[in-house]
This record gives structure tokens, sequence and C-alpha cells, in this order.
């Protein structure tokens, strides 16, 4: 950059294209006189705060779903500047710096701005190639031995690009939230499907290019670029961003037809692109086919987040998978965490770091049987000694408010964890919050009727419809608003809160608001 773009830059900026930045997450506009086309059509994202520092992102891709997966870039590195400011019009700059954007990468660009203040809001762009970003509003925990401000979170999951449109998204992005979590499924690897709200490009995705390409096409919605520049976001995936219902290094279906050394390059190219796409820091970037996604994360002494991969480690499905009555789900040496994973939770579980201890991860957690005894493979169902041992580690390590944040059913779901599901009156150890799909299975329906609700009493709530889970978290409570939308099918739906609970510090489980 000359030192008079730097100027305008740092200045503010003068151009057609910072004018628009100015407005919070808003496509900033190439002028008539460009010479080269925009770079930031996907957006920016922040991610992984802590209370010093938190991950930018932005992947440079003017023309963002060119089949080879490199956006439209040159076989060329790329300077981007960043900044970041107190005031959306960056007249107090806090933290600013140059990233090279690499083609190798398919000019993903993750900075890992320090220097903040705890428990602060800030705002972010960049710029590269005579072009400024959108801007993107961000902001910092609190620091380690401090409560820190009260803080909305919200969280969502399976988002079906082919099924509807991402109006959750732009709702979620609506209430401002402090901290998006997203519990999996951000992707899905299908082929185009005939007939769908929305078309996928392509067949079924295997190859780097194709997952990147998958990647551009999700992120160029304006709904999901909204939700991604209102707030920093935490992430971990499922199995759409590889396959449908892998486990560890096991395959779930046979199409399309891939060798070993085939699959194990599939899912090489999903983590590399997941990363390279995700506002993740450097600690998460693939090693082969592996990717290290559990972590914790502090959020003062108000919260930790205890961030699950329920994917990788995972011993294959029992009986096959689907819905089963299966007596090998109750083998002790069966996990879905793995075991170093889960003595990691434990251990952490067991610090007693936060006034609440929220699990983020994929699957349905709590019992769920149906009238034929049948229990979904793929759920912590499948894995019931996995299950046992947490909730017994809960208990015998006295964890106080245990809420696991669950995705993956493509409905809403709040539950109360028991130490003993066959026996109703055991005691309430813990709370699961279930959030439905963003797009995945369409518009659903009214019904709140809970399936198989008598053989399930702990099931305190079910709700058919799409959307997404805001909570509201203090020290004396987290109150969690199930929000709603009633058409994905249609665009710019309103969001209705269909049920509000509230946990009370120090009584687990669910209360009516």
């Amino acid at each position: 950059m000359s030192n008079l773009s730097r100027r305008i830059f740092i200045l503010g900026g003068l151009t057609t294209a910072s004018v628009a930045a100015l407005q919070l997450g808003a496509t900033a506009q190439p002028s008539a006189a460009a010479s080269v086309p925009f770079p930031f059509t996907l957006g920016v994202a922040s991610g992984e705060p802590d209370d010093n520092s938190v991950v930018l992102w932005t992947r440079l891709a003017p023309t963002p779903t060119n089949a080879d997966g490199q956006g439209g870039m040159p076989n060329a590195d790329v300077t981007v500047d960043w900044q970041v400011s107190t005031n959306q019009n960056f007249t107090t700059l806090v933290s600013s710096g140059t990233f090279t954007a690499r083609y190798a990468q398919a000019h993903a660009v993750h900075v890992l701005a320090g220097g903040l203040a705890p428990d602060s809001e800030y705002y972010y762009r960049f710029r590269a190639q005579g072009f400024i970003s959108p801007v993107g509003r961000t902001r910092t925990a609190p620091a380690p031995n401090t409560v820190g401000r009260d803080f909305t979170m919200a969280f969502a999951s399976c988002a079906h690009y082919e099924q509807g449109y991402y109006t959750a998204y732009r709702r979620m992005a609506d209430d401002r939230p402090d901290l998006i979590l997203h519990l999996g499924d951000y992707i899905y690897e299908g082929g185009a499907t005939a007939g769908a709200v929305r078309q996928h490009l392509g067949s079924e995705i295997v190859s780097l290019a194709d997952y990147r390409r998958r990647y551009a096409l999700y992120r160029s919605d304006p709904d999901l670029q909204a939700a991604h520049a209102i707030a920093p976001w935490l992430v971990v995936p499922d199995d759409h961003e590889v396959e449908n219902n892998y486990a560890n290094t096991v395959r779930a279906d046979s199409s399309p037809a891939l060798t070993a050394a085939q699959w194990t390059a599939r899912r090489t190219a999903a983590y590399q692109a997941y990363f390279e796409n995700m506002p993740l820091r450097a600690a998460a970037t693939p090693s082969g086919n592996s990717i290290q996604l559990y972590r914790r994360v502090r959020w003062g002494t108000l919260a930790t987040f205890h961030m699950l991969d329920t994917r990788q480690f995972r011993d294959d499905q029992a009986c096959g998978d689907g819905m089963k009555v299966c007596a090998d789900a109750d083998l002790p040496a069966r996990s879905i965490t793995g075991a170093a994973q889960e003595a990691w939770l434990l251990d952490g579980l067991g610090q007693h770091l936060s006034t609440w201890d929220l699990i983020g991860q994929q699957v349905f957690f709590a019992r769920n049987v149906n009238s034929a005894g049948a229990m979904n493979m793929d759920a912590w169902d499948g894995y019931r000694g996995s299950r046992a041992r947490i909730q017994k580690g809960i208990i015998d390590r006295g964890v106080r408010n245990p809420v696991v944040l669950t995705g993956d059913v493509h409905a809403s779901w709040g539950n109360d964890l028991k130490a003993d599901y066959a026996n109703p009156s055991s005691a309430t150890i813990g709370s699961e919050l279930v959030c439905t799909s963003i797009t995945s299975t369409g518009n659903g329906s009214a019904t709140t009727a809970i399936p198989n609700g008598s053989l399930n009493p702990h099931l305190r709530f079910y709700s058919n419809r799409r959307g997404y889970v805001r909570t509201h978290i203090t020290p004396s409570q987290l109150t969690a608003d199930f929000r709603s939308v009633a058409t994905v099918t249609e665009h710019g739906a309103p969001a209705t809160t269909a049920r509000t609970f509230v946990i009370h510090d120090g009584t687990p489980g669910l209360a009516d608001a």
C-alpha cells in the first residue's frame, strides 16, 4: 500500500468504498474506476475472544464460487491491512497491522488482534487491493478474575442452504448478542437438489476446491454475513462439514465410492476448508487429516465454554447406526469423545472456574427413547457409557451449574439431565438446551407436543420450527429464549419466542420464566 493510501485508510477513508464500510456489516461498493474487482464478497467475521484479543477473519474472493475454489484470486500472495477501533468511524485506533493472505490458503485471513481491553466492544475492518471491507463488531471477554457485565449469547446449528433462507441468522444479528456459538453443520456436503428453495453448485463435494466453493456459496448469503459481522463466534463442526454421520475414520455410507486414501484426502480437505473459513486461532490449524477443535474459552468468572468435538474421536455407531434397540450402546469402553477429550472435560469441570459451565457440543445428550425402546445410535444414547461417566463426573466434582448446549436434531428441545433416566424421581443434575436448525428440513410445523413425552418425562419442551436459542446470562440465572421463525421457504419472516426457561444458580434443571 502506498503512503497516501495508508494515510487515507488510517483517517477513516475518503472513497465510495470506505463510506459504505462505515455501515456495520454493509458491503463496501467499489468505485466505478476500479481496475480490479471487489475482494470482500464473503464479508468479515471475528471469533475466539479472550480478555485481551480476538481473531479477525475475512477471505479475498472477488468471484467466490469459481470451480477451482480460489475465488477468482490470482496465484499470488496479497497484503491485507487491518484496523480495530473503539468506534465505527475508526477515528480512534487501538490496534492495526498487516497480514499476508496466501494463495495456498485460498487467501483466507486470520488476524489475532491483541492489546485490547477486557470486557470491551470494538469495530474492525480490512483493506486490500484498494478496497475497504465491511465493518464488523466484536468484543473481548472479561478478565479471568472478574464477573464482567451480564451478557447475551445466541447459538445455532444446521443451515442447509438448499432448504431455506437464512432468516434466523438475520434475526440473531438483530438481537445484537455479545457472542454467537455455532454447533455444527455450517455447510452440507450434498450435490444440487432439483426443486430446492436454493441450489448447491455441482455434485457432492469431495476435493479441497469443492469444499472451498461450498463455503463461499454459503458465506455469500447476506443474512449469514450479518450474523458474523455483529458479534464474535465460537464454532465446532458436526458431521456435514465432512460427510453425514461419519465416526472418526469410519464412513457411514458408500456414496460416493471412495478408496481408503480418497476418504483420508476428503477429511484432510474438509478440515482445511473449515479452518480457512472460520475465525479460529492458530492452535486449530489442521495437521493432515486431523484438526484440534475441543477447547475451553473463559468468560471471566461468569461462564466457561467447554467446546467439544464428538466426531473425530468417537467409536463407530453401535448396531449399524440409526434408531435401534442396541445392548452394545451400553458397553463401558465405547466413547463419543475419546479418552483424552473426556479426561480434559472432566478436569475442566472440576476446576470450578466460573458460575456457569456451558458445554457446547453437537448431538442430543439426554436420554430419548421411543415406544419400541429404540434410541438414536448417532447421539449420546449410542454411547451410554460415555454419558454416564460425564454425568458421574458432574456429580462427583460438585459442578454447580452444568448446561449442555446442543444442535443437530432440527428441532428445539429443553431437557433436564437426570442422575438415573430410568427413575424420573432421581436427582436433576443439569440442563440441556437444544437449538433447532437454521433451515434444515424446511419450515417444520407449529407442533409443540413432546414426542414420546410420557416415556421421557425429563424432556420438558419441543418445537418443530426453525430458529435459534438466545440466552441472557447473569450470576444469578441463565434465561433461555427459544426463538423461531414461521417460514424459511420465504424470506424475511419475523422471529418470535416460542418458550422461555430460567435456570437458577445452584438449582439444576429448567424452571418456567
